[in-house]
């Protein structure tokens, strides 16, 4: 029921302005680290004993992850495919001349209004985020707007929302088996059937931090 509450939160959030593409309350890249190798860049797994029903089943790609928190998109709950076009309208960006349909995520249950834009790590603005030569994320309308004109990243991942973690409290959670941890794969964080991306993140699960 949660989940779908969430999903349905992201909907109204692109129904109503104003959505946007803006900076989140996300960890501070110049933090110093946290204790012990940072985690951005792994996907993050949900154990089958989760508690939570808010990320049962989910694979998060770890955004940022220091001595401030850590921050997070989940990469498998889709919410709905709408046209570029409507979705640029619905953030108050110019749509004109774009082209195609994409398919919207519940990235998480914090900030549904904050959208984001997981991608491969070719196309870079000022506002991208690079995770690791492989993958990045960019916050910003004209990265959709790009998508729209054939000119955008070869891969993309649009989602709304985020996961958060205090500082220390996603280590709490790793240390309770709450979470699992995989080495992050372009293929599955992009082209993996969604409704399989747990099942195979799983096989990749590391044993050990």
């Amino acid at each position: 029921m949660k989940r779908k509450i969430l999903e349905l939160l992201v909907a109204a959030a692109l129904a109503l302005a104003p959505a946007s593409l803006g900076r989140a309350a996300m960890p501070d890249a110049t933090a110093p680290p946290a204790d012990g190798p940072s985690l951005a860049g792994k996907l993050l797994i949900a154990s089958p004993d989760m508690g939570d029903p808010r990320f049962s089943h989910t694979v998060i790609l770890i955004v940022r992850h220091n001595a401030q928190g850590a921050f997070g998109l989940v990469l498998n709950r889709p919410v709905e495919e709408r046209s570029i076009a409507s979705l640029l309208e619905a953030i108050g960006a110019d749509a004109k001349g774009v082209e195609g349909n994409v398919r919207i995520y519940a990235g998480g249950p914090v900030e549904p209004e904050i959208g984001f834009v997981v991608h491969s790590a070719e196309f870079h603005t000022a506002q991208t985020i690079a995770i690791d030569g492989r993958v990045a994320v960019t916050s910003s309308p004209e990265v959709i707007r790009d998508i729209g004109l054939g000119k955008g990243p070869k891969k993309s991942l649009i989602a709304f929302g985020y996961a958060g973690w205090a500082p220390g409290q996603l280590e709490g959670e790793l240390k309770r088996n709450d979470w699992y941890l995989a080495p992050e794969d372009p293929a599955l964080v992009f082209d993996a059937p969604r409704d399989q991306l747990w099942d195979l993140a799983m096989k990749r699960r590391e044993i050990e931090l």
